[in-house]
């Protein structure tokens, strides 16, 4: 079996706006200036997609130095960054077209407003395996809440709080509505094809869920999976140990299928699983590490930080193997102090504003970015 850790990267979605947590969109004069960065459809946040690599010492350089040239244009226009995931303190009962003459723009519009002004944090783990890549979807799918709790970063909305950890997967359209847990490729073949016949998809992309398989031409080539539930992470030391931890739970799939696949080892339906993975998205969403979630073995109750917990017990002797203790050990910080939207809500409670925490956010982005040394020098 081989010892070589999966390709991986990320596609980074982002918030601009003003020093005091406003946000300004420039999305259209961004991408047209910045190689590398696109547009989405509402221009108050961009997109960009960092290179592959195996290497968790390049790949803090990868995520970085986009977001350094973009903080240098924003500059010169007396803009930045923004942390948070929603518009925490943007007006969403108005949607701000980034290409007012894009007919899929209109549809997004019309069908769904200001729910998928959202930013998060995609991560893609090369796979190319078939009978690996969908055991691997569907393990991810039945664990996704626990990596939207740890990423857990939009409590606000409209400068107010929401009562969620995770506003944004709160609001955010799964489209279609309903996603069985995919038994294999030709099952997801089957499943597109009928979604795209049927109009409940209009494209082969427009499968918003937690995780998906990905691929040069969906649903037929694919080499990747794509995990689409975290919410925006900033601090580069947290989102390679939420990478690392997710790596390392591929791996173990890999070498115990039949311990690990839900549909090999659960006592669960396909069907019923996936109702218990959206259930447990959802709870994630509004309690982060503090829901009750039900695991995908039995449906026994548990709570997420306990579950958190006994997946990097699980997984400590493979880190130990491939050098990777390092790169977890923000997680354990993240379960002892909180993620970042349950940091924010202690502050408000404390007296802070919205404004003054997205003023030290992004100031906390911008020196992350000034980082000459990678995170962490451990290879693979």
């Amino acid at each position: 079996m081989s010892t070589q850790l999966l390709l991986k990267g990320f596609e980074v979605e982002l918030f601009t706006g003003l020093d005091d947590g406003s946000h300004v969109g420039v999305a259209s004069e961004v991408a047209k200036e910045l190689a590398d960065f696109v547009t989405e459809p509402d221009h108050r946040n961009l997109e960009y997609i960092t290179a592959p690599t195996r290497s968790y010492a390049e790949l803090p350089e990868l995520l970085l130095q986009p977001r350094r040239r973009l903080r240098d244009w924003l500059q010169q226009r007396n803009l930045t960054l923004l942390p948070g995931s929603t518009l925490s303190r943007g007006n969403s009962r108005r949607f701000e077209r980034s290409d007012p003459g894009n007919p899929y723009h209109d549809l997004i519009e019309r069908s769904y407003g200001t729910r998928v002004v959202t930013a998060s944090i995609h991560i893609n783990l090369g796979i190319t395996d078939p009978e690996w890549l969908f055991a691997a979807v569907r393990l991810v799918r039945c664990e996704a809440a626990m990596l939207l709790a740890l990423s857990a970063s939009s409590p606000f909305l409209d400068d107010a709080v929401t009562g969620h950890h995770s506003q944004r997967w709160r609001q955010f359209p799964l489209t279609p509505e309903h996603v069985p847990l995919f038994l294999d490729h030709s099952h997801y073949i089957r499943w597109v094809e009928e979604q795209l016949a049927e109009g409940l998809m209009r494209n082969e992309r427009h499968l918003w869920t937690s995780v998906r398989p990905n691929g040069p031409r969906r649903p037929y080539d694919l080499n990747r999976l794509e995990l689409r539930i975290c919410d925006l992470v900033t601090d580069p030391a947290e989102l390679m140990a939420i990478t690392a931890l997710l790596e390392l739970r591929l791996l173990q799939l890999r070498d115990a299928p039949q311990e690990l696949d839900p549909l090999c080892s659960s006592q669960l339906t396909a069907s019923e699983l996936a109702a218990l993975a959206d259930a447990n998205d959802a709870a994630a969403a509004r309690a982060s590490f503090d829901a009750s979630l039900h695991r995908w073995q039995d449906g026994a109750t548990v709570t997420c930080r306990d579950w958190i917990q006994e997946l990097l017990d699980q997984i400590t002797p493979l880190a130990e193997r491939h050098n990777l203790i390092s790169q977890l050990r923000p997680l354990d910080e993240l379960l002892r102090n909180g993620n970042q939207a349950i940091r924010w809500l202690k502050a408000v409670e404390a007296g802070t504003s919205i404004s003054s925490l997205l003023q030290q956010g992004s100031l906390a982005m911008s020196h992350q970015e000034q980082r000459t040394t990678p995170v962490s020098s451990a290879l693979g």
